[in-house]
């Protein structure tokens, strides 16, 4: 085990932002739109089983909405709340919304039994025979499906690509569910009802077509990237250089990342997040990819010259995010990408920078000469911690963050590493007196 320390210790304007707190409020204020339409046309005071039926099946319908939305990657959300904020907002209402939708289901066929006074059997045959029910019972089907593999477990099993294609049945459910919204009894009769769910859906799709397919082919057109050589960087790990035109015009910063597609027989059909590894320039950009499953080793085939579609760029993870004075960057392993990139541009007006960097053994240490030459250059501080993190005098723990670096408290500190590396680290800088609101960290995890 060593550890190595090189140098003293020692903004940009961006686009629309949206912040979390507003985000939140604009879909609070639609969640109380959608639940108050729940109760047009309704009898007063309303029955409790019809009523649950009407709240969960608007409140699950406005529910799809958001998760269409949130999942669209506009660049002011994706900014403003961050990409990972986001994809756990995604998760967490995916799962609410799959449990309203079987609550609507159940209440709905409850209430028409009470009704009706007929038996449940009789409930579900008729219920089922009405308009656009048996297109709306498709898709509850495809959301629980959804949900199910969406589950950690189950992921746990899957391939990210797997993942992936399943997920985009949810469109189809969509789809099948919407005809039943528009004619049920809350939005049957209400014209501005129906116009006004009508554009909310419209402006979902309307937003994931152009962010998600438009915008990355006009991009190709435009910026015209291409690999333009692959550097290998350890066994397991490569850089890919890609050179291209008028890319500042893409506006991305240090510790951003962009979804890459490769555009080769076996990779055009993933999209997967990699952060830049060194600051872009106007005619390059540098990703860092680490083989850990098959989509990841087939980027280590990729031959100079293949064209590339880049969405992006998204990440909340940049300088803007400085609160104080000082800045910690903790990295593992190959989570020194997006560090890497920060540790060239940071700005060192605002206090000292030092740079933790984490990994079992040197070999697994990447940019290391880059990295010391960037400390020397610009008098930051620069610590490798190589060997296992058993040992008491290495492991990231208060006790060790307070000796390597003093006034860690007051510092922002900025990381990417592994989810359990990162859960660690975040108990320890806490420990260490490093308040939450200055800790910033995104994973990519599916």
């Amino acid at each position: 085990m060593t550890l190595h320390t090189v140098g003293p210790t020692s903004r940009r304007d961006e686009g629309v932002r949206v912040s979390e707190r507003a985000a939140l409020a604009m879909i609070g204020a639609g969640t109380a739109v959608s639940g108050a339409m729940a109760f047009l046309g309704a009898p007063l005071p309303p029955p409790v089983v019809p009523t649950i039926a009407h709240l969960s099946g608007m409140w699950a319908g406005y529910g799809v909405a958001v998760m269409l939305l949130l999942m669209a990657r506009v660049p002011a959300l994706e900014r403003g709340v961050g990409a990972d904020r986001l994809a756990r907002w995604h998760a967490k209402g995916g799962r609410a919304t799959v449990l309203l939708v079987l609550l609507h289901g159940l209440t709905a066929t409850l209430g028409w039994m009470q009704a009706q006074a007929i038996n449940p059997v009789a409930a579900v045959t008729q219920v089922l025979g009405m308009p656009g029910l048996p297109a709306a019972t498709a898709a509850t089907a495809i959301f629980c499906g959804i949900g199910v593999i969406s589950a950690r477990s189950a992921r746990k099993r899957l391939s990210y690509e797997t993942w992936h294609a399943l997920h985009l049945s949810t469109y189809l459910a969509v789809g099948l569910s919407f005809a039943h919204e528009l004619a049920g009894p809350n939005l049957a009769g209400h014209r501005l009802a129906q116009i006004w769910w009508s554009l909310l859906y419209t402006a979902a799709f309307a937003l994931i077509a152009r962010y998600r397919f438009i915008e990355p082919v006009l991009r190709s057109a435009r910026h015209r990237m291409r690999v333009e050589r692959v550097v290998q960087e350890s066994p397991t790990v490569v850089s890919l250089h890609i050179r291209g035109r008028h890319l500042s015009e893409l506006g991305a910063e240090a510790g951003q990342f962009f979804r890459w597609r490769f555009l080769t027989a076996q990779t055009w059909h993933q999209a997967n997040p990699f952060s830049l590894s060194s600051p872009p320039t106007d005619r390059h950009l540098r990703l860092t990819v680490e083989a850990v499953g098959a989509g990841t080793r087939a980027l280590h085939r990729i031959t100079p010259g293949t064209r590339v579609l880049a969405e992006g760029p998204y990440g909340a993870m940049t300088e803007h995010r400085r609160t104080g004075r000082g800045v910690l960057l903790l990295a593992g392993g190959v989570g020194i990408t997006p560090m890497r990139a920060l540790f060239q541009t940071i700005d060192l007006d605002h206090g000292p920078v030092t740079l933790l960097y984490r990994a079992p053994t040197d070999d697994d240490l990447l940019f290391v000469q880059e990295l010391r030459e960037l400390a020397i250059e610009r008098r930051m501080e620069l610590r490798f911690i190589v060997g296992r993190s058993s040992d008491p005098t290495k492991a990231l723990t208060r006790a060790n963050l307070r000796r390597w670096i003093p006034d860690v408290a007051h510092r922002d500190v900025f990381m990417c590493a592994s989810p359990r590396f990162a859960a660690a680290a975040r108990t320890a800088l806490l420990d260490a007196g490093v308040p939450a609101r200055r800790i910033h960290h995104e994973e990519f995890a599916f």
